[in-house]
């Protein structure tokens, strides 16, 4: 019983479609055990600030699920932060200018951010256009009608909006026979519960649905999804509908962080993103790719930020420099792992005749 332990063991851990989801998981803990012997005694290992890599990244991760789908069907969206920036340009300018009811502008904001997610896709999807392509049109759009509203920053001034942003669920502890807040105080928000709500979300998605198989098939193969008679064409228009959809809310969530919207917010953020799909194990080329490894894929980009913030002496452009670092590690990786899968199943291919 043992050795066949072990020999499942070794198998899922040597398995390519896991290898990479691992290689995060392994990353992220040498990381944060390094930083917890060298500034542990500096609060490091405090829950507060584990708590806290979560609520400055909340809107990355949230955007990430979406991120995560597309670059399983081979496609990728550059207009991610655009969408989120242009999200929170409406709530801002309609709470704060014209008055209207933040949960109205909210539930716009995702509709429209659902109706590009969908010409994108079909962009993609019926006239054939690179998806990098698409999504560069979608990002000069969402960015030219945010300057549109205003090129000015709008701060939010609305009374539920203070409420959303102010909303914390404290860690506790007992003491005495009573709760009380953990010092120092650690906290998830709102926008926290969304993440984690969204990573549940597409983790169910991804393996216990159709949809999810059908979104891996096309990431495989594509033609041979079509000679399976699979929907491909909806599959892949849904997917970028519902990465407009996460890009939306993941805008909810920036702008419940810092109460305003501006038509540059979040340049390059959708690089941000797609970093951390592909630090979580998400193949480029499609067809591999979990939610679970673009959840620690979040975690191992925010915790490099606060390594060089407890050292106090390195330059913030030091968490882009290892950040690259990172995404070339796994681009790399993801190489070494491809080709020493096919070339695993030439080796063994029994219709190759050895002359």
């Amino acid at each position: 019983m043992d050795k066949k332990r072990s020999n499942k063991l070794v198998n899922f851990v040597t398995n390519p479609k896991y290898i990479m989801v691992l290689a995060t998981i392994g990353i992220f803990l040498a990381i944060y055990l390094f930083g917890a012997i060298i500034y542990g005694d500096k609060g490091f290992t405090k829950l507060r600030t584990f708590a806290m890599l979560f609520v400055d990244n909340a809107y990355i991760g949230i955007s990430a699920v979406g991120m995560t789908m597309v670059l399983i069907t081979g496609g990728i969206d550059l207009s991610v932060a655009a969408v989120a920036s242009l999200t929170g340009m409406f709530i801002a300018y309609g709470t704060t200018v014209l008055g209207i009811d933040p949960i109205v502008c909210m539930v716009f904001s995702i509709v429209v951010g659902v109706a590009l997610g969908l010409g994108m896709g079909a962009l993609v999807t019926y006239l054939k256009i690179p998806p990098f392509v698409a999504t560069l049109t979608g990002m000069f759009l969402a960015r030219g009608v945010c300057s549109l509203i205003s090129r000015d920053s709008i701060s939010i001034d609305n009374e539920l909006i203070d409420k959303m942003a102010g909303w914390k669920m404290y860690f506790m502890t007992l003491k005495d026979g009573e709760w009380v807040k953990i010092k120092p105080v650690a906290y998830v928000n709102l926008s926290v519960l969304m993440f984690i709500v969204m990573i549940i979300i597409g983790t169910y998605i991804l393996q216990k649905t159709r949809f999810g198989r059908n979104v891996y098939a096309i990431g495989g193969n594509e033609q041979s999804a079509r000679l399976m008679g699979l929907p491909v064409d909806r599959t892949k228009m849904m997917v970028y509908g519902f990465n407009g959809f996460c890009s939306a809310l993941a805008g909810i969530a920036y702008a419940l962080y810092v109460k305003s919207g501006w038509n540059l917010a979040l340049q390059g953020g959708e690089l941000d993103v797609i970093s951390a799909a592909v630090i979580g194990g998400v193949l480029l080329s499609g067809g591999v790719g979990y939610m679970i490894g673009t959840f620690f894929g979040v975690l191992l980009k925010a915790v490099i930020p606060c390594l060089i913030t407890f050292n106090g002496t390195l330059s913030s452009w030091w968490g882009k420099i290892i950040t690259g670092a990172l995404v070339l590690l796994f681009v790399a990786l993801q190489q070494i792992v491809m080709h020493g899968n096919l070339f695993k199943k030439k080796k063994g291919n029994p219709a190759v005749k050895k002359e």
